[in-house]
């Protein structure tokens, strides 16, 4: 794999070339594994002007983290102080080493650490990095979408699992904890993010915590949950009626949010517009009076971190590329009564391969559990 992170990091090291960037800093967590293959919480990585070396405030061979061993081809460089900021000393690093400018990433960077990196590098001259890793993590390569395809298919049986216990009577935290142990029981090495579990009036909250409410006969019972496998992350979320059969208003909410996840989904091609899957998803809850109650955007990208460009919402400006792992998951809640999620993981794939690849595949049937 050690090829693999060399071509990321020549492909960013060129962009800063031709921006007249002589080295780059980067010290965003996902965008430093992307590029390094593994590091340690809080290392950076500095490329040029010299050979690329991974600086860390402690031994990434010691693997105590987690996070893998960095690519056998990059050097690397332990400070003799965990308490030391690996930034500042990437920056003098480079300076040391002749460089006369230095693009950082500023959105990942506090202004005391910026100060702090300009306190070392007085005569270089300071440039933004912006979103440049960023936008080339969007487009996967076969070992990511590899590692996203397990990710999804162990969350799918983590919520199949559960969705064959016993509901009424427990609580929300409780189901909660329940299935972030069965992805780790399943091979995740994490969850991907909080899971969250909504009951009766508080299903269909996007991001909701779970509480110590108790599911009951008649609820709508909404599930968002996502595994880590190898740092890579899942997302998929569906909603249950728990008990009995449905009521009227849940079967119409619930074909109102499906129609609305399923045109969305259908809009998914190399060449789409962010903002028209969007849109295409928005305007069937719309048309069914529920604009107000639609959240800020329809899906986003998923891959290192679990939100992730692209962000698919109204303003968003940019095109689908073939490769790019989405979610697509619109939501409505309804004050007091609850309401309806539905949510995949899927990949950006041509008409001529058959369309969007659904990585998530649990049931979106409405079911009575």
């Amino acid at each position: 794999m050690s090829e693999v992170y060399a071509a990321r990091r020549s492909r960013l090291r060129e962009r800063c070339e031709a921006a007249g960037s002589e080295a780059a800093l980067v010290s965003g967590g996902a965008n430093v594994r992307y590029l390094a293959g593994g590091a340690p919480a809080g290392a950076v990585l500095l490329l040029g002007p010299g050979p690329d070396v991974l600086v860390c405030g402690i031994d990434p061979f010691a693997d105590v983290t987690g996070a893998g061993r960095p690519a056998d081809d990059l050097g690397v460089l332990v400070l003799p102080s965990p308490e030391g900021d690996p930034a500042v000393a990437a920056a003098e690093r480079a300076v040391e080493a002749g460089a006369g400018s230095l693009a950082l990433e500023e959105h990942h960077l506090t202004v005391a650490r910026h100060r702090a990196v300009r306190s070392v590098a007085p005569r270089a001259r300071l440039e933004d990095l912006g979103t440049a890793v960023e936008q080339q993590r969007i487009v996967k390569d076969d070992e990511e979408i590899s590692h996203l395809r397990i990710a999804a298919e162990i969350t799918d049986q983590a919520l199949g699992e559960l969705l064959e216990s016993i509901l009424v009577g427990r609580t929300e935290r409780h189901l909660a904890l329940e299935l972030e142990r069965r992805l780790i029981d399943h091979g995740a090495d994490a969850a991907a993010f909080p899971t969250s579990v909504g009951a009766g009036p508080n299903s269909g909250r996007a991001g909701h915590v779970p509480t110590d409410r108790r599911v009951e006969e008649g609820d709508f019972l909404s599930v968002c949950l996502g595994a880590d496998y190898r740092g890579y992350r899942s997302e998929i979320a569906r909603t249950f009626v728990i008990g009995s059969s449905p009521a009227d208003w849940q079967i119409e909410l619930y074909e109102q949010v499906f129609a609305a996840q399923r045109a969305g989904r259908e809009a998914l091609a190399p060449g789409a517009a962010y903002r028209d899957v969007d849109r295409a998803a928005r305007v069937v809850l719309e048309a069914a009076g529920h604009g107000e109650r639609v959240g800020p955007r329809i899906g986003h990208g998923v891959g290192l971190e679990n939100d992730e460009d692209p962000r698919l919402a109204p303003s968003a400006m940019g095109k689908l590329d073939a490769c790019v792992p989405v979610t697509v998951d619109p939501g409505v809640h309804l004050p007091g009564r609850g309401g309806v999620r539905i949510d995949d993981t899927l990949v950006v794939r041509p008409e001529a391969d058959g369309g969007p690849e659904l990585l998530t595949i649990t049931t979106k049937e409405l079911l009575a559990l």
